[in-house]
C-alpha cells in the first residue's frame, strides 16, 4: 500500500503543470539543498578537528553538547516558520476501501524524511563516526547519536502540534532569548548545565530510550489528531470560521493610504506565508550576533556592512521583493477600483519604512558592541529606507508570478522568478561597493557616510522616484492583471 501511495504522488508531482513551469527554479533549489548537505557533511567530518585545534584543552564533544540546547530551540523556531505537514491528495482515496489508519501513518511517516530532519543527520552521523575513530566509547557515542536522531524526529512531530499556535512560537522564542541573555550577561551558566544533560547521555547511553518514549507519545498525539479528520465529509465540507477583526483605526491618521495599510496588515497577519515573512524579520535582528561576535569578521568590515543591512532590512528585503504579487489573488478587483495607483504604492512604501524603523529601534542593544557597529546599523537602516524600499517597489513592476498566500514552508517557490535573484545585486552590492571604495580611499567613517548619503538622497528624490515607479506600474497594468489571473 505504501508503495502504491508513493507511485501516485510521483505521478502527480511530475505530471503537474507547475512542475513543467518551474523546472528551472526546482533545479536551482536542488543545488541549494545539495550545497547545504555538503556544508553540513563537511562540518560533521571536520568539526571535531577544528574544535580540537581552536580549543586544545577542551573536549570537542563537550563543546558541541554545551550548545545543543540552543540548537534544539532554534530548530523548533525555524520549523515553525518554514516547515509544513507533508500532505497527499487523499480525497479520491477516501471513497476506496483503504484503511484510514494507513493513510494517516503514511502522512506521518513521510514527514520523517523531511529536509529539516535529513540536514541535521549529515552533521550528527559523520561527527559520531569521527568520535568513534578518535577512541570515544562506542556505546556512548551510539547512545548520543540515537538521542539526537530522536530529538530531531520529536521536534518534527511537536512542530505539527504547535504549528498554528502563535503563542507557542512566542514562548519558545522567549525561552531561547532568555537563555541567550542569561549566558551572555553571566547571570546563569546555561552552556554548562545544558551540556551536562547531553554529557550524561553519553556516559549513560541507556537513557536514550527516554527519547523513544517521548517520540512515541508525540507520534500518537499526531495520529489521533489526524485520524479524526480523515473522513469524506470532513474533506468536502466548507470550512467555516468566525471572522475576527483588530482595531486598526490608528492608521487613519496616515490619510489616503490608510485603507491600503489596513488591508496589508490584515493580509500579513491572516495568511501563513506573509506571517512567516513578518515573524522572520525579527529573527534577522539576531543576524548581527553571527558577525559582530566573531573576531574573523572584525578584519572584514564589508561583511559587517552586509550584516548591518539585514538587521533592519529583514522585512523590507523579504516582503518588498514580492510586491505586488502578495495581492495577486485579488489584483483584478483592486485594479477595477477608483483610486490613484500612487496611493497603493505609497502604502507599501510606508509599511516597509515603518517596519525598518521599528527594527532599528529594536537594534539599540547593539550599542554593546561599540559605536562603530551601531553606526553601520544606522547607515544600513537609512539605506534600506531611502534606497532599497524604492528600488524594490520598482523591481516589483517586473513581477509576473502569482502567489498562493495559504501555502508556506521550506521550498515554497511560488512567486519566485529571475527578478528576485537580480534585485539582490544592487540592494546588497551598492552599499558594499560604496563602503569598500570610500573606506579604502579615505577612512572607515567616509564609507559609512557614503552609504547613509545614498539613503538620504533617495528620500530627497522620493517624489520623483514614486512618479517614475507609478508610470511603470500603470504601463504594465494589464500585463500584470493577465499574469496574476493564471493559476500558480
Amino acid at each position: 500500500m505504501i508503495s502504491h501511495f508513493l507511485k501516485l504522488e510521483w505521478k502527480q508531482y511530475f505530471r503537474s503543470a507547475h512542475w513543467q513551469k518551474g523546472i528551472a527554479l526546482k533545479i536551482i533549489m536542488g543545488f541549494l539543498v545539495l550545497y547545504f548537505l555538503i556544508a553540513f557533511l563537511t562540518i560533521g567530518i571536520g568539526g571535531y578537528y577544528l574544535l580540537k585545534k581552536a580549543y586544545p584543552t577542551s573536549d570537542p564533544l563537550q563543546l558541541v553538547n554545551s550548545y545543543l540546547l540552543f540548537a534544539v530551540l532554534t530548530d523548533l523556531i525555524v520549523r515553525y516558520l518554514m516547515q509544513t505537514l507533508p500532505i497527499m491528495n487523499i480525497k479520491p482515496l477516501l471513497i476506496l476501501p483503504i484503511p484510514k489508519n494507513k493513510l494517516v501513518h503514511y502522512v506521518l511517516g513521510k514527514s520523517a524524511f523531511s529536509v529539516f530532519n535529513i540536514l541535521s543527520l549529515f552533521f550528527y552521523i559523520p561527527f559520531s563516526i569521527v568520535l568513534i575513530k578518535e577512541g570515544y566509547n562506542i556505546a556512548g557515542v551510539l547512545g548520543w547519536l540515537a538521542t539526537m536522531i530522536l530529538i530531531i524526529q520529536s521536534s518534527n512531530f511537536l512542530n505539527f502540534l504547535i504549528n498554528k499556535n502563535n503563542k507557542a512560537l512566542l514562548i519558545i522564542g522567549a525561552i531561547l532569548a532568555s537563555l541567550i541573555g542569561l549566558q551572555k550577561f553571566g547571570i546563569f551558566n546555561v552552556v554548562s548545565y545544558g551540556g551536562a544533560i547531553f554529557d550524561f547521555i553519553y556516559q549513560n547511553p541507556i537513557f536514550a530510550f527516554v527519547g523513544v518514549i517521548v517520540l512515541a507519545f508525540l507520534y500518537q498525539l499526531n495520529y489521533k489528531h489526524l485520524r479524526h479528520q480523515v473522513y469524506l465529509d470532513e474533506a468536502v465540507a466548507s470550512k467555516v470560521e468566525e471572522a475576527t477583526s483588530a482595531d486598526l483605526s490608528f492608521t487613519d491618521r496616515l490619510g489616503d493610504v490608510a485603507p491600503f495599510i489596513k488591508n496589508d496588515i490584515r493580509l500579513i497577519w491572516r495568511n501563513k506565508r506573509t506571517k512567516t515573512v513578518f515573524l522572520m524579520s525579527f529573527l534577522f535582528l539576531f543576524y548581527g550576533l553571527i558577525f559582530f561576535t566573531n573576531k574573523t569578521y572584525a578584519e572584514m568590515p564589508a561583511m559587517l556592512i552586509f550584516a548591518s543591512l539585514f538587521i533592519t532590512g529583514g522585512f523590507t528585503l523579504n516582503y518588498g521583493q514580492f510586491i505586488p504579487a502578495w495581492d495577486s489573488a485579488h489584483y483584478k478587483m483592486l485594479m477595477s477600483q477608483s483610486f490613484k495607483y500612487r496611493k497603493f504604492l505609497e502604502s507599501k512604501w510606508v509599511l516597509m519604512v515603518t517596519m525598518t524603523t521599528v527594527l532599528y529601534v529594536l537594534s539599540l542593544p547593539y550599542l554593546y558592541f561599540g559605536v562603530d557597529i551601531f553606526l553601520m546599523i544606522t547607515a544600513g537602516a537609512i539605506f534600506n529606507i531611502g534606497f532599497n524600499s524604492l528600488f524594490l517597489l520598482y523591481a516589483g513592476s517586473f513581477n509576473r508570478k502569482r502567489i498562493n498566500l495559504t501555502k508556506g514552508g521550506f521550498g515554497n517557490t511560488q512567486g519566485t522568478s529571475a527578478t528576485q535573484f537580480l534585485v539582490v545585486l544592487p540592494i546588497m552590492g551598492i552599499p558594499l561597493l560604496l563602503f569598500w571604495g570610500f573606506s579604502t580611499l579615505i577612512n572607515f567613517n567616509a564609507g559609512i557616510i557614503a552609504i547613509a548619503l545614498v539613503g538620504i538622497l533617495g528620500l530627497t528624490l522620493k517624489n520623483y522616484a514614486m512618479n517614475f515607479i507609478e508610470k511603470k506600474y500603470i504601463k504594465d497594468k494589464y500585463v500584470m492583471i493577465n499574469a496574476f489571473g493564471k493559476e500558480a
